[in-house]
């Protein structure tokens, strides 16, 4: 590869992956919002039921206070962003099987033309700050050792990866492509390896 078609990959992947944060951004934000208002009326229904001013406050005062429910809005949030991209912002397809296998590398060809593709690259960057905010919000059940760690990054990553090709599949929005379930488990370990070395890195400040 080049150092022209380098410049173009990243500066592809770089368009894409803005691209991707800020389309869904707000939508995410007031669904990430919403969301805590229904784990309020779960966990804290006294205070939460006296009315929408009272149930702002105790928003307020929960997202001030609580170092659980500011991860669980995080976890909320990241997770909304990769359902926008992935399930709420796809078109109709009359064969979701059609590419079961889909695409494993940086080029495909169209029309007998080469193009650049970074969908395999952005399959595996979507899924890492999910998998490291999920074992960061419930860090205290994963425990600390990078076996289980990896182990359970790995897991995640996989069972939310398949869980959302499935749906891709039974909704008919865009392709079941086993390409994507292997790229977003990678993401998936990259993100929890990440979290083991700032976990280690913060332990030893």
């Amino acid at each position: 590869m080049t150092m022209k078609e380098t410049i173009e990959l990243l500066g592809k992947i770089l368009t894409n992956i803005l691209t991707a944060l800020y389309e869904p951004f707000g939508f995410s934000l007031l669904l990430s919002f919403l969301a805590m208002f229904f784990y309020l009326y779960a966990y804290e229904p006294i205070h939460a039921g006296k009315g929408w001013k009272s149930a702002i406050v105790t928003w307020y005062q929960q997202f001030k206070e609580s170092v659980f429910f500011r991860k669980l809005f995080f976890l909320f949030f990241v997770t909304s962003l990769i359902l926008f991209r992935t399930l709420l912002n796809r078109n109709l397809w009359m064969n979701p099987l059609s590419d079961v296998m889909g695409g494993w590398g940086i080029w495909e060809t169209v029309n007998e033309e080469r193009q650049l593709t970074t969908e395999c690259i952005e399959n595996v960057i979507m899924m890492v700050p999910f998998s490291a905010v999920v074992l960061w919000t419930f860090e205290e059940k994963i425990g600390h050792g990078w076996r289980k760690i990896l182990w359970q990054s790995v897991k995640i990553a996989f069972i939310f990866s398949i869980s959302i090709e499935m749906l891709q599949l039974l909704l008919r929005l865009g392709t079941f492509q086993l390409s994507d379930i292997f790229y977003n488990t990678v993401g998936g370990m990259i993100g929890g390896l990440m979290y083991y070395g700032i976990m280690k890195a913060r332990k030893r400040l």
